[in-house]
């Protein structure tokens, strides 16, 4: 949503029950500004924000197997460097969105990319497998606060079918970071070593720090912030976790992102050491994939919301990624015989293309009954679902680097999870008659 697009939408009623019908806190009783639109940078820096998890991930990728020669470690020691960075970014998020809630978004935000830059230039310079492993661990407790403060921000600014739409255009922004980094990853292992990526990351976070100083404005006035302390911060996640349909949307994001970050954890050697992919040949198939969701997000974003419910919209995203889960595991146990890697990358994309579909609505649906607590939802969204991925990073090389069954087996599990979350808590038959903010009918 640009500067020259509609205006957000009326923010919740004030005093409307969120959370399993209990009343809001009182902050949450103080009249909201008046919507505002938001403009193309401040956009761009949001989409950037978000896009910090695949930008640290992603173009670090193809230099996996090249790490593990240089730092002389194992494949699963060396896969501990995305385990830790993910474990880092869940734990950050419960910390730093409970801070915004409290004390705005801008101070928490610029602090964490500070820290941010700093552990990624260390990253850089890191001279054997446990550094980097602790330098990547601080890497993902500061960038949590792009990503936590960047959702919050949405949920500050926009409601209803135009936060839907603002994710899925946050999508196509952010989803540029995955088509992207894996191919700059790849390049820049042609002219240099691992090391560069860290420092090519280094500077988009530079960039990034700078661009929040400088244009994104606090959208979290003093009257709607929470009360301070670990005990009322408790208390906030406490009641979000006790409302079944948001624990159900949390879970449902959460499984869905470990089933795509089996994928992304173990696809570099599934690619390249089960099929003989170069890395140029793997960040090319991963830059298809990712187009694909972005695709498909944009689909989601442009043409379904607003005319087919969300919650129909995901529950077909979650067919797709079990069924796709489902023939992976065929093609990689030899059911159909040996298989080449066009179907097993058709797969892939099958996976991640429904991605598309999935993400932007687990936020909004989630994030909709959360007016009053935005960075502590979005702080529990984030938390979920990147624990859920750090732990399923190590099951995906449990059986060496030459099979890809492991993979298969942790989304499909993840995939059928996800869909039996969906439809045991969140039951959206239930809810059709369920009210949002300003008396629209519930998406």
């Amino acid at each position: 949503m640009t500067e020259s697009g509609a205006a957000a939408e009326t923010r919740d009623e004030p005093g409307r029950p969120a959370i399993s019908g209990r009343a809001a806190p009182a902050a949450a009783a103080t009249p909201a500004p008046k919507p505002r639109r938001t403009s193309l940078l401040v956009t761009l820096v949001l989409g950037g924000l978000t896009a910090v998890p695949p930008l640290s991930m992603d173009m670090y990728l193809p230099a996996l197997p090249q790490v593990t020669a240089a730092l002389h470690s194992p494949a699963a020691t060396v896969q501990l460097t995305l385990t830790t960075c993910l474990a880092g970014m869940a734990l950050g998020q419960l910390a730093v969105g409970p801070m915004s809630d409290k004390w705005g978004r801008r101070r928490p935000l610029l602090t964490g990319m500070v820290i941010y830059v700093l552990a990624t230039a260390l990253c850089a310079v890191a001279p054997n497998t446990e550094l980097l492993i602790a330098f990547r661990l601080l890497q993902g407790l500061a960038g949590a606060a792009g990503i936590v403060i960047a959702r919050a921000v949405v949920r500050d600014l926009y409601d209803g079918v135009a936060m839907a739409r603002f994710f899925a255009t946050l999508m196509l922004i952010s989803g540029v970071a995955p088509v992207v980094a894996p191919l700059i990853g790849g390049q820049i292992l042609r002219i240099t070593d691992w090391r560069g990526v860290f420092v090519v990351l280094t500077a988009v976070g530079l960039l990034l720090t700078l661009l929040v100083w400088r244009r994104l404005h606090e959208t979290l006035p003093p009257a709607r912030r929470q009360p301070g302390g670990l005990g009322p911060a408790l208390r906030t996640m406490r009641d979000l976790l006790a409302d079944r349909v948001f624990s159900g949307y949390l879970l449902v994001g959460a499984f869905a992102f470990a089933a795509l970050f089996a994928y992304i954890s173990a696809s570099p050697f599934v690619v390249q050491e089960i099929y003989g992919a170069s890395p140029q040949t793997f960040s090319l198939l991963f830059g298809v994939n990712s187009v694909g969701l972005v695709l498909v997000g944009q689909v989601n974003g442009k043409l379904l919301v607003g005319r087919v419910g969300l919650d129909k919209v995901l529950g077909t995203g979650l067919v797709l990624i079990a069924l796709a889960a489902g023939a992976l595991l065929l093609m990689s146990s030899g059911a159909f015989g040996r298989v080449g890697l066009v179907p097993v990358a058709a797969g892939l994309f099958v996976l991640m293309s429904a991605m598309g579909l999935v993400m932007p609505s687990t936020n909004t649906l989630a994030l909709l009954r959360t007016p009053h607590a935005a960075g502590s939802a979005s702080a529990l969204l984030g938390t979920s679902t990147f624990l859920l991925g750090a732990v399923a990073s190590p099951l995906v090389g449990i059986a060496g680097e030459r099979t890809a069954v492991p993979m298969a087996v942790v989304q499909l599990v993840c995939g059928v999870a996800a869909l039996v979350s969906f439809l045991g808590l969140c039951r959206p038959w239930q809810r059709k008659g369920e009210r949002t903010a300003g008396g629209r009918t519930s998406l």
